[in-house]
């Protein structure tokens, strides 16, 4: 199978030098760098050449590194049905930088793409319909991204006087916690029924 695999990497690579950055075969997988400049015409031609015909779009996913200068890498898994393989696209990108929508090759992109922009604010240039799909109107930040706060920003409740849902800021009622990590069985400093036998009381 790895063998199989270096060749397509090989075959796609000699086919589309322009489009290719690098690629590796890596636990069973292939996984390919692209530049998001032609990735459209990259993505049809894995449609249609003979020897990939990847003509199934599985996944669209983003990673981010905040530490990086290109923050994201935007990742597209395809599969191959014809050929039984699969490969991952990886296309590296600036927190201010657009990534060619690929809705017009895949229309069921679509929703990923409005996933993708929901969750890490990577903005699809040329996607017909980019909102958000997972979170609320209005909704502040991208929960996805590493400097997101775990609490968030705002919170939703049912105001049971004013007869609707209202958003308030996040107000962490509880005191602050240190928190140990151990388990509670652990940490517990009290004796549960039938502790008393274990070292062989009676």
């Amino acid at each position: 199978m790895t063998q199989a695999l270096e060749e397509l990497g090989t075959h796609i690579e000699l086919k589309r030098p322009d489009s290719v950055l690098g690629w590796s075969v890596a636990f069973g997988e292939l996984t390919v760098d692209v530049a998001p400049s032609g990735l459209a015409d990259f993505v049809d031609f894995l449609r249609t050449d003979a020897n990939c015909r990847f003509s199934t779009l599985v996944d669209i996913t983003a990673v981010d590194y905040p530490a990086r200068a290109k923050r994201f890498d935007v990742v597209y898994h395809f599969l191959s049905m014809y050929q039984n393989h699969r490969v991952r696209l990886r296309v590296s990108t600036r927190e201010d930088e657009m990534v060619p929508s690929i809705t017009g090759v895949h229309p069921s992109a679509d929703w990923f793409e409005r996933e993708v922009f929901d969750m890490f604010g990577i903005i699809f240039s040329g996607h017909p319909d980019l909102r958000r799909i997972l979170t609320d109107y209005g909704f502040r930040g991208y929960p996805l991204r590493k400097d997101f706060p775990t609490t968030g920003y705002t919170e939703v409740r049912y105001d049971e006087t004013a007869k609707r849902v209202v958003y308030e800021p996040v107000s962490l009622v509880q005191e602050y916690r240190q928190f140990d990590f151990m388990s509670p069985w652990e940490g517990a400093q009290y004796i549960l029924p039938g502790d008393e036998k274990k070292d062989g009381a009676k």
